[in-house]
């Protein structure tokens, strides 16, 4: 009982966070971008330029785009994302078609504004839908099927390629470059807007130390900012010498101290600082977040 408690309320979540999504991205693509003539790359962004051919409503295009690619997902990448990819493409149709389109008025002021207030809410659709683990298809299905058959490219270098593609299409089928480059602007706008809001909170500072006094810099640490040390040996490949370096993980905001508190002990400590863009366990992120 208490398991299909559990679903149900997952299942809640879901949809609610796809028609939060739903709405977002429906009046991104209905009052900012298609008004502009550009197309942003994705299913919608090849819908868009569908729609000056066959007039046909986005949502109906993006959705009929979809289902070749979803049924390809079915096949070759899995059911249980496929089939939370499809109720989040067939939210996204009802509400772009029959909610937002036939009664949300189309901003016709500049065309920059345009381009990036439809980035900034198609990007944060987005990212509410990454946040339970589903997608708007179209691209991100691409990416995963040009993988599935290249599996040493890359993820980024996979969507870029798709994406590359309808963008320069945009260009022929509005006749005007400056389609393509706000449809560039649009792209990476959005992509930022995806990694603040999924990341943004989270980013974190790792730090690697490599110091013959690794021992009162990890105390420090520990008093000082309440962070976690792992040490671990090392030897140095010139030298010869065993050591022992150390890894912590701190919040950006405390990364100026860490570092005032390491050359404080040992100016010529070696330091090796990294981004972390996802921290999970004690003092950062639970460990059964999903996003």
């Amino acid at each position: 009982m208490e398991n299909v408690r559990s679903k149900g309320k997952e299942f809640a979540l879901d949809l609610l966070y796809d028609i939060i999504g739903g709405f977002l991205q429906a009046i991104g693509l209905h009052c900012f971008i298609d008004s502009i003539d550009i197309a942003p790359g994705g299913a919608t962004g090849l819908a868009i330029l569908l729609n000056r051919f066959t007039h046909l409503p986005l949502g109906t295009l993006t959705f009929m785009i979809n289902i070749p690619l979803l049924i390809a997902s079915w096949i070759w990448l899995g059911k249980s994302r496929t089939l939370k990819t499809f109720k989040t493409v067939a939210i996204l149709t009802v509400i772009l078609d029959f909610i937002v389109t036939p009664y949300i008025p189309i901003y016709t002021g500049d065309k920059l504004v345009s381009c990036i207030f439809g980035a900034v809410m198609v990007g944060a659709s987005l990212a509410v839908v990454f946040m339970r683990g589903s997608t708007t298809g179209g691209g991100d299905i691409m990416a995963k099927l040009l993988q599935k058959f290249r599996p040493h490219m890359q993820t980024s270098t996979a969507v870029l390629l798709t994406d590359f593609v309808i963008v320069a299409a945009s260009m022929l089928v509005f006749k005007n470059i400056e389609a393509g480059l706000y449809g560039v602007i649009n792209m990476v706008l959005g992509s930022y807007v995806i990694d603040t809001i999924l990341y943004g909170t989270n980013k974190s500072t790792m730090i690697t130390v490599m110091s013959p006094h690794t021992p009162e810099i990890a105390q420090a640490l520990m008093d000082e900012l309440e962070r976690g040390v792992t040490f671990y040996k090392s030897r140095g490949a010139y030298s010869g010498r065993e050591g022992e370096a150390l890894i912590c993980v701190v919040d950006r905001k405390q990364f100026y101290k860490a570092k005032k508190m390491i050359y404080g002990i040992d100016p010529r400590a070696f330091l090796i600082v990294s981004e972390a863009k996802e921290v999970y366990g004690e003092g950062f992120l639970d460990s059964d977040w999903e996003v």
